[in-house]
């Protein structure tokens, strides 16, 4: 088994709120292709859109995210809540608008499933909470995970992944290098929006998809929501940056996108400079089956 600092790791309790979906413009715009796109994040409380099921062609959506998007109205406690929240960890709804046989809902465990660069972290939930969560409910979250260390790989660096992940993971080890399961492997040339920012434990970097023929040459329209992939030739020690030999590991945590250079948003969970990460392919690499997400 991969030595790791578990033990050492402290859990916090950390909250936000049911979001509304946001707009900054809700105007045409001008989309890859020439045509128009209307830049509206479909994200807040996702009553269709689930991690498991595709990353494209929602109707009218740009950068879907599944799930709950939840927010902390006081801006120092949400940039903690995007630091410390670690996919995979456990939440809970602690105050909703549910009343009678609904408010046993509120005990049901939810689990974070990834972060926006909106300044939101998603959390899922089974439908039947979904369907009855209202905007401004409070959802905490037990946030572990930051500062995780594989102690004998020094070179990669660990972010935004939780206990309970990392244990579906299984990670191996062989020839000096570790082996984690992905859905995918990204050419690094295809990563588009976030590249060249200095902080991956908040946001999310994208894939683009804005190619027709690299979305068809490399089957990029067979992701899903939820889906681990790796990224090749991408560093994200600090930051994302192209590093020939590198290996980076991230969850797709939004959808497609018809804007200029975006697409599949990734959250990092593992990279390293060195050919140290060696990816093993498998489709059962997706957290609806890492996590037993229904």
């Amino acid at each position: 088994m991969i030595k790791t600092n578990l033990e050492k790791l402290v859990d916090l309790a950390v909250c936000g709120d049911a979001g509304h979906p946001a707009a900054y413009d809700s105007g045409e715009k001008t989309a890859f292709d020439g045509g128009s796109y209307v830049p509206l994040r479909l994200s807040g409380i996702n009553l269709t859109v689930k991690v498991g099921d595709s990353a494209f062609d929602w109707a009218g959506a740009h950068e879907v995210a599944p799930g709950v998007a939840i927010k902390n109205c006081c801006e120092e406690s949400n940039e903690a809540l995007l630091a410390l929240a670690c996919v995979g960890n456990e939440a809970v709804i602690v105050s909703a608008k549910m009343e009678g046989k609904d408010a046993k809902m509120q005990g049901t465990p939810g689990v974070v499933t990834g972060k926006l660069g909106t300044g939101r972290v998603l959390v899922y939930f089974p439908k039947r909470v979904i369907e009855r969560i209202t905007v401004g409910d409070q959802i905490q979250i037990r946030a572990s995970g930051h500062g995780l260390q594989l102690l004998d790989y020094p070179d990669v660096r660990v972010s935004n992944l939780g206990p309970r992940l990392l244990k579906a993971l299984n990670p191996s080890e062989k020839g000096g290098k570790v082996r984690i399961p992905v859905a995918k492997v990204i050419p690094g040339k295809l990563m588009g929006a976030g590249v060249g920012s200095t902080n991956t434990r908040t946001c999310a970097y994208d894939i683009q998809s804005t190619s027709p023929e690299a979305v068809k040459e490399f089957s990029l329209d067979q992701l899903r929501l939820g889906d681990l992939v790796a990224i090749a030739d991408h560093d994200c020690t600090h930051g994302p940056r192209w590093q020939p030999g590198a290996t980076t590991v991230g969850v797709v945590v939004h959808g497609a996108s018809r804007k200029s250079g975006h697409g599949p948003g990734v959250n990092v969970l593992l990279t390293s400079p060195k050919a140290t990460i060696e990816p093993i392919i498998t489709r059962k690499a997706n957290l609806a089956e890492l996590m037993g997400l229904q």
